[in-house]
């Protein structure tokens, strides 16, 4: 069983330093670094850095973020988009439905290289759409792939606040 994580065990063993966190007691395979000079985490390989401690893996924004406020919220959102940027001042707390929001786009259409902003089935059109908590919301239909964009653009403003992203 793994021990409770408080910011007591965590501030015993881990510090922050400008988004990154390092061990404060060397640990095994680490021991020709001076005290403090240890990494702690790794690189999953979708770019979020993750840490073993106390016998659980945990995010490093996670950690960095209950270290600053002393929880941890169900979800953690990275303003700028990149996973690895761990400075507090990039972290906000979110629902799952912000952080989605916020994600990187894949969702660009192919034909208009627009987010949310698709053509019509006889092409003459732009549809503008958006997801909505969890629903898929039509804003309108435009001639104009520009005045499309622009419109996906304020309606992703509207609904998604500070959590909306363009690019």
């Amino acid at each position: 069983m793994s021990e409770q994580l408080t910011l007591e065990k965590v501030n015993e063993h881990l510090e922050y330093r400008d988004g990154k966190l390092f061990w404060k007691i060397p640990r095994k395979g680490l021991n020709k670094l001076p005290n403090g000079d240890y990494p702690a985490g790794w690189d999953n390989g979708e770019g979020y850095i993750k840490l073993s401690f106390l016998d659980k893996t945990y995010y490093a924004h996670h950690i960095v973020f209950f270290i600053h406020h002393g929880r941890l919220p169900i979800s953690i959102d990275h303003i700028d988009g990149n996973r690895s940027n761990n400075k507090i001042e990039n972290l906000r707390e979110a629902t799952l439905q912000q952080n989605n929001c916020n994600k990187r786009i894949n969702n660009i259409n192919k034909k208009s290289n627009v987010r949310g902003v698709h053509p019509s089935s006889n092409g003459k059109k732009w549809l503008v759409r958006i997801s909505v908590n969890k629903k898929s919301i039509h804003i309108g239909s435009f001639e104009d792939l520009e005045l499309a964009d622009l419109v996906a653009q304020e309606a992703r403003n509207k609904y998604h606040g500070n959590f909306a992203k363009h690019f």
